[in-house]
This record gives structure tokens, C-alpha cells and sequence, in this order.
């Protein structure tokens, strides 16, 4: 039941603009099936839904799983970062990236979503951002994919 309704919660947000949980539970229950507004909430949870944009620009609900949303975040992270980055230079297993003032703390959360796989952890302070990798090597072909989207 929990899985059948899941199913449907995702097919219902890639054929409909869903902008509350109301509407998704209002279009579940057009679809047959009951839901609480809790059991709605938890869904989207678990399921990692998110409110963004989707590729005709309209703000819903979305799977954060998704090709498209992947697509999307990766140009807004990108875009971020150029925007905002002004060097970048690594020193053994540590990557220091120079960022104009107020930026580096949305430019660290563009870092942990494009490449936490390829770092332990990041931290940033007003303008610059230190992210620890695992070693040399590792952060040298970080700093080239970094100067790579300037």
C-alpha cells in the first residue's frame, strides 16, 4: 500500500504542477487514495522530494533523484560558482577557493551537492571555502574540475 501510494505520488509530480501537500493529497485522492496530510508529509520526505524548478521554470514539488533535477541543479551550482569563485589552488589534501565576500558559505553548499563524493568535508568562512579531500592526488583533480565550470 505504502509503496503503490509512493509510486503514484511520483508519477503524480512529474504529470502535474504539485505546489502544496494539499494538492498532491487532492490529486491522490482523485487517483483513489486516501491519505492524512502526515502520511503525505512523510512521503515526500522518504521519498526526498524537494520544492525547485523544473526545466519550464515553474516552482513544485520534484523528485530530488531525478535526471532533470540533477540537470538543473548542476547549471544553478554552476552558475553560482562562477559567479562568485575567484581562484582556486590546493595544497596537499586541502582545496582553498577564494570567493568575493559573503559568498563562500553558498558556494560551499554548491561544493557538498556537485562534489561530496570527491571530498571528505568543506568549510567556509565569508570568503573563502577549505575543503579537505582524501589526498594530493585527490585534490589536485578536484582544483582542475573547479577551474573547469570558471
Amino acid at each position: 500500500m505504502k509503496s503503490d501510494r509512493q509510486i503514484q505520488i511520483l508519477k503524480i509530480i512529474e504529470e502535474e504542477v504539485i505546489l502544496t501537500q494539499d494538492d498532491l493529497q487532492n490529486a491522490l485522492n482523485k487517483r483513489g487514495i486516501k491519505a492524512t496530510q502526515s502520511t503525505v508529509s512523510r512521503d515526500i520526505k522518504q521519498l526526498r522530494l524537494v520544492k525547485g524548478r523544473d526545466k519550464d521554470g515553474n516552482y513544485r514539488y520534484i523528485n530530488s533523484g531525478s535526471d532533470s533535477f540533477k540537470d538543473e541543479s548542476f547549471k544553478h551550482y554552476s552558475e553560482m560558482i562562477t559567479r562568485s569563485v575567484t581562484s582556486v589552488k590546493y595544497a596537499l589534501n586541502n582545496v582553498v577557493v577564494k570567493c568575493y565576500n559573503g559568498m563562500a558559505q553558498s558556494v560551499c553548499v554548491a561544493f557538498d551537492a556537485l562534489f561530496k563524493d570527491k571530498m571528505l568535508g568543506s568549510v567556509a568562512g565569508d570568503d573563502t571555502v577549505l575543503i579537505i579531500t582524501a589526498s594530493e592526488d585527490d585534490s589536485a583533480k578536484l582544483t582542475e574540475e573547479i577551474q573547469s565550470i570558471l
